[in-house]
């Protein structure tokens, strides 16, 4: 088990082929709305760089100038991001403004007091680990930050429907995968992309009971056409419906 975790630490293998033949709270959304997609290489889009590069500089800033190249110009379709584009392969790009709007967005975090004591306190670990058999499957998590709670980060492009979009994101079920992985209450941190404004959002029961509820539909969808004993081909997948 510690091999499995150190090995994990490493999202080369988290992300890739050794972290595959594990579930995660990621695959929930695909297997409940799109099956066929289930653990299939997809491009990162703006939203998912642009939330890398602000955890980044809050959880690991000394990996920052290694992952991430900041483009000084006006939009991707300009020659001179192109030309870059062509040229870095081993990172990801952003435009400078949506970089300087991430910096403005993580500052916002750090000069909260009760949020930085939150994820900078005494005792906290970050980009932490673990495995988990659940449902007679095994699942994996990386939490951002973990001391006596689990604290995710996220941002969000309007915080005043944060509640909304954490069921239409399935922040439900990973509260719930990673309460059962980490063995701790799960806390949200949201930014607003646009007025910068952080919030502590906490988990009620019901909240988790519904991740929970979406978990067994996942897991049952994984049983059915990819597991172990899988008893249905994904290619005759169909979504059914009466008008």
């Amino acid at each position: 088990m510690e091999q499995i975790i150190k090995k994990l630490r490493d999202d080369k293998h988290y992300y890739g082929e050794f972290g595959k033949q594990y579930l995660s709270a990621s695959d929930v959304g695909t297997l409940l709305t799109n099956p066929k997609a289930f653990k299939s290489d997809s491009e990162k889009t703006k939203a998912m760089i642009e939330g890398s590069y602000m955890h980044a500089l809050i959880l690991e800033p000394d990996t920052v100038d290694d992952r991430f190249e900041i483009v000084d110009c006006s939009s991707r379709g300009t020659k001179k991001y192109k030309e870059i584009a062509l040229e870095v392969k081993d990172k990801d790009l952003l435009l400078k403004g949506e970089a300087e709007n991430m910096e403005e967005c993580a500052n916002a975090i750090l000069k909260n007091f009760e949020v930085y004591n939150l994820i900078r306190g005494n005792g906290t670990v970050v980009e932490e680990p673990a495995i988990k058999k659940l449902f007679g499957n095994w699942w994996k998590g990386k939490r951002d930050i973990g001391n006596e709670f689990t604290v995710d980060i996220k941002t969000t492009s309007d915080i005043s429907k944060f509640r909304q979009s954490a069921y239409r994101y399935n922040y439900d079920s990973q509260a719930w995968v990673y309460k059962q992985l980490f063995d701790a209450p799960v806390i949200f941190v949201p930014v607003d992309k646009i007025t910068h404004q952080v919030g502590i959002i906490t988990c009620s029961d019901e909240f988790l009971d519904r991740g929970m509820q979406k978990v067994i539909q996942a897991t049952d969808v994984y049983n059915k056409y990819f597991g172990d004993n899988a008893t249905e081909d994904i290619n005759n997948f169909l979504i059914r419906e009466s008008l």
